[in-house]
């Protein structure tokens, strides 16, 4: 598969593939007199996907690993059914954002011409543009019951672990990242962005792109655990996803339904088990 860039003068907040960018700031402290100075900034731009030459999606974005966001995306929506489905992804740069041109099987195609949708919408806004409250779910089967559960101490441990290979957030403050854990707690693979939801499909992206099976390991997520990013881990068989902050409502009755582990508030030596705790080798919901 090709995956190609092309530029029309493109501004350079979208030509930064490192995600960040300097900017002249004023730092103030207390008494003191202002200070001039280089702060590095998280890039937003307008991402658009194109499927085959149709308009489908225009998200606010990140632009660092585009070729993951265009295959997380098109799995955890259903537009493909496996990797393969992607021909070419080409990355296409203009002076008004980046347009993702993805050419997908003409199956595919099919499918999406019958659930078509446009998505204008806030930064990791998942759900806006939908046209009718049937679109909210997928219908998705509920995620296999896994061979080994982990351990809580597992998923603190890949919390830890995660905060630490939080490059971008690191440099800017302002990204959320998604990492995929093993059982050890190690993390395998981080995807940033400044959208919540953008940093999932990442993460699901490079596992698909990568071949990496989701029965054995855990989802970890830096920020709040929304019913969107629930379904995007169940449609990828992920049946432990732990946020660091707290899950909303329609978040634990998809996770329950879909036979998901979803866990909550994990920071230092706490955690809190919302659904699935057998998934954890627990007793409880």
């Amino acid at each position: 598969m090709n995956e190609t860039v092309a530029s029309a003068q493109a501004p350079q907040e979208a030509t930064s593939q490192s995600g960040h960018l300097a900017r002249p700031v004023l730092r103030i402290k207390h008494a003191a007199q202002p200070r001039a100075e280089d702060d590095e900034i998280a890039v937003e731009v307008p991402i658009a996907l194109e499927y085959n030459g149709l308009n489908h999606a225009v998200m606010l974005a990140t632009p660092c690993d585009l070729v993951d966001l265009a295959y997380g995306f098109s799995y955890t929506e259903g537009i493909i059914r496996r990797a393969a489905d992607i021909y070419d992804v080409e990355i296409v740069e203009r002076p008004e954002g980046i347009v993702l041109q993805i050419e997908i099987a003409s199956a595919c195609l099919q499918q999406l011409k019958l659930r078509r949708r446009q998505i204008a919408g806030r930064t990791g806004c998942g759900l806006c543009g939908l046209d009718s409250l049937s679109e909210v779910r997928r219908d998705l089967p509920p995620v296999e019951r896994r061979a080994q559960p982990l351990s809580s101490d597992i998923v603190l441990q890949a919390a830890r672990n995660l905060f630490d290979d939080q490059s971008l957030h690191q440099v800017t403050g302002a990204t959320h990242a998604a990492g995929w854990a093993d059982q050890a707690g190690n993390i395998l693979i981080v995807r940033e962005d400044v959208g919540r939801h953008n940093a999932l499909d990442k993460l699901i992206g490079a596992m698909l792109r990568d071949g990496i099976n989701a029965d054995n390991g855990m989802a970890m997520i830096s920020s709040r655990a929304s019913f969107e990013m629930v379904q995007k881990a169940a449609s990828a068989g992920i049946s432990i996803i732990a946020a660091v902050s707290a899950p909303t409502s329609f978040a634990i009755r998809i996770a329950n339904e879909l036979n998901v582990c979803l866990a909550g508030f994990v920071r230092d030596t706490r955690l809190t088990v919302y659904t699935h705790a057998q998934h954890l080798g627990l007793q409880g919901s």
